[in-house]
């Protein structure tokens, strides 16, 4: 990389072009954009640094800018919010090979294209390593329609959309097979299993059914699943003062991952439960809602929103499994 100008001038040249509303894009001291008329701004950030989130013996940078836009526009899909713009803050080092820095700004540009981003500005740092990446984004959302966590009563069904834990399983995949291409040259596997690499390397956020979620006033909680479902069951029943009880037998676990899971002696409840970087949804629903919800399912583009328990006045967090009931775990934590 030549430098910080050359950096600059590589991201301005491939990022989609800013509409209307941004005044005072990249180039400024800082950025100028409209306010939409009769929403909140809903605010976001989020880093990823290279060797914590992300291994570069397998994840493209293309990946990893994909990811760091994902996982903000994912923290947006949970409160019910439309993207608007966002900034991009990088600490990266001298080393870093220009193709590198390509392929890096491609991913990002074609996930902020895709949700309608507009990346306004950010900052430029050199580090001695390693690459760190933060994005902040911002959204907009009506008055009276933000999903938060704290909204859940007693009684609330709890979904999830997509699936779990087929992330992890990419994950666990590419540990054991740590070169780029091999799952897509047929190493060991199907398609369903390269489906789980694709939902590590690339999560997409469910933007839409946030979206979907909270103008149609379906959900009364709502949470992402970026640190794993018992991460968000937790978290939601904590902040909404009710307990939870989850239904193992229910849960939309890939039987690609699952059965990765128990060929390395792992329970694959358990662990799809315990894992993280699903980015899928987490939402709670009144029983009043249910027809509601079925227009959601309607207008969500084939996306699976499955029921997986419930909210309850008792405190406890359990998980019930065919064997009988057990402590949900505790799931992830960064540190």
């Amino acid at each position: 990389m030549t430098g910080e100008r050359d950096l600059i001038s590589r991201i301005r040249a491939r990022l989609p072009a800013d509409p209307s509303w941004v005044r005072v894009g990249i180039g400024d001291d800082a950025a100028v954009v409209e306010a939409e008329r009769n929403t909140l701004d809903v605010l976001t950030t989020d880093t990823l640094v290279e060797g914590v989130h992300w291994d570069p013996r397998f994840c493209s940078p293309s990946d990893v800018g994909h990811k760091a836009l994902a996982v903000n526009l994912s923290d947006l899909a949970a409160m019910g919010a439309q993207p608007r713009t966002a900034l991009l803050s990088l600490s990266v080092t001298r080393a870093w090979a220009e193709r590198d820095a390509d392929a890096f700004i491609e991913g990002l540009a074609d996930e902020a294209r895709a949700h309608g981003v507009a990346v306004v500005g950010g900052n430029v740092a050199a580090t001695p390593g390693p690459i760190a990446i933060t994005v902040t984004m911002t959204g907009a959302a009506r008055p009276r329609r933000v999903l938060t966590r704290s909204g859940g009563r007693a009684g609330d069904e709890l979904y999830v959309t997509g699936s779990i834990g087929a992330a992890l399983a990419g994950l666990r995949w590419l540990q054991a097979h740590p070169t780029l291409g091999d799952i897509d040259a047929g190493h060991d596997t199907s398609s369903a299993l390269a489906e789980c690499v694709r939902r590590y390397r690339r999560p997409e956020a469910r933007v839409r059914a946030g979206r979907l979620l909270a103008s149609n006033r379906v959900a009364t909680a709502c949470m992402d699943l970026s640190d794993g479902l018992a991460d968000a069951v937790r978290q939601v029943a904590q902040a909404s003062g009710t307990g939870a009880r989850i239904d193992g037998t229910l849960l939309p676990i890939p039987e690609a991952a699952a059965t990765l899971f128990a060929r390395r002696g792992d329970d694959p409840v358990r662990t799809a439960v315990e894992g993280g970087d699903d980015y899928e949804l987490l939402v709670a629903v009144p029983r009043s809602r249910r027809r509601a919800l079925d227009a959601v399912r309607r207008l969500a583009r084939g996306l699976p929103i499955t029921r997986i328990g419930e909210l309850t006045k008792a405190p406890a967090l359990v998980l019930a499994r065919q064997a009988g009931e057990e402590p949900l775990p505790v799931g992830f934590a960064h540190f």
